[in-house]
């Protein structure tokens, strides 16, 4: 867990209790702030101390019962600042991966302009439906995750609707590798490198392709969206990041440029697909 994070999780949990200790009908112990909330003693000792991140139901609880409403507000927008830049996976996907998918829907429909790095993968907006299938499926086994793998892959499909609307542009890099990774059956992966080279000369898509004995200016290191140069994501094992000042998004965008110049790109990227379209799997 970030340092930031943790400070500002703990920096919650002392409002906390000065919220405790100014309850107008006199100072309450964590013991009876328990009992009227019905929780265990260590939970109100957990969120005091920031060794448990508090949800918004626990926040609106808390204002209540320390007769002070009027707090909620503020206690959410202390939650929303540091969750905006650390979504961890366990909480984002106790109810599967399918309200992830419309999360993201929301925010690439919001969007103009796109830019993406996958090192790993094929970008999600251009994968097939049985490729997709395969990825919900392996991360639900890595997580022990809620298996909605259908209605997950219905929802990225439907995001993919972007690249069919007018003033829309999806800048997205793979990396070779990407497009080699047997994530799924051989079959699979066959059909999904013949969608990448149809997408190839869609008024809506660059599609630029990084060799694997290309130079690098920069390491190829984890997966990244930029967002309007408003927002980046990038991901971890742990959680997703959302990265919202303006000098990181920087930093993002840098990157991405100094990858884009290893990239090919038309014809030429067409040629690395089908190179790895007709290299044998084993």
């Amino acid at each position: 867990m970030s340092t930031d994070y943790q400070q500002a999780r703990t920096a919650l949990g002392v409002r906390l209790r000065e919220l405790r200790a100014a309850c107008p009908e006199g100072r309450l112990t964590g013991t009876q702030l328990a009992e009227r909330l019905g929780w265990t003693q260590s939970k109100v000792s957990k969120l005091e101390n920031g060794r448990q991140t508090a949800t918004a139901d626990d926040l609106r609880a808390w204002a209540a019962a320390t007769g002070q409403p009027q707090t909620f507000e503020e206690l959410h927008a202390r939650l929303r600042g540091f969750e905006s830049h650390i979504r961890s996976w366990r909480r984002q996907l106790a109810s599967g991966h399918r309200p992830v998918q419309d999360t993201w829907n929301e925010l690439v429909s919001d969007a103009s302009v796109i830019h993406e790095w996958e090192p790993a993968m094929v970008s999600g907006m251009l994968q097939t439906a049985d490729y997709a299938r395969h990825v919900f499926t392996r991360y639900a086994e890595l997580q022990n995750s809620p298996r909605d793998t259908e209605e997950a892959v219905r929802s990225r499909m439907k995001r993919q609707e972007w690249l069919y609307r007018p003033g829309k542009k999806l800048h997205v890099l793979l990396w070779e590798a990407a497009l080699r990774s047997l994530i799924c059956p051989p079959s699979v992966l066959a059909a999904q490198l013949d969608r990448l080279s149809g997408v190839i000369g869609m008024d809506t898509v660059q599609l630029g392709i990084v060799p694997l004995d290309a130079s690098l200016r920069v390491p190829a290191a984890d997966g990244f969206w930029v967002f309007d140069g408003r927002l980046a994501i990038t991901e971890d094992w742990h959680a997703e990041l959302w990265l919202d000042d303006a000098d990181t998004i920087a930093t993002y965008q840098r990157v991405w440029r100094s990858l884009k110049e290893s990239a090919v790109f038309g014809a030429e990227a067409q040629h690395v697909i089908a190179q790895v379209r007709r290299a044998p799997t084993g």
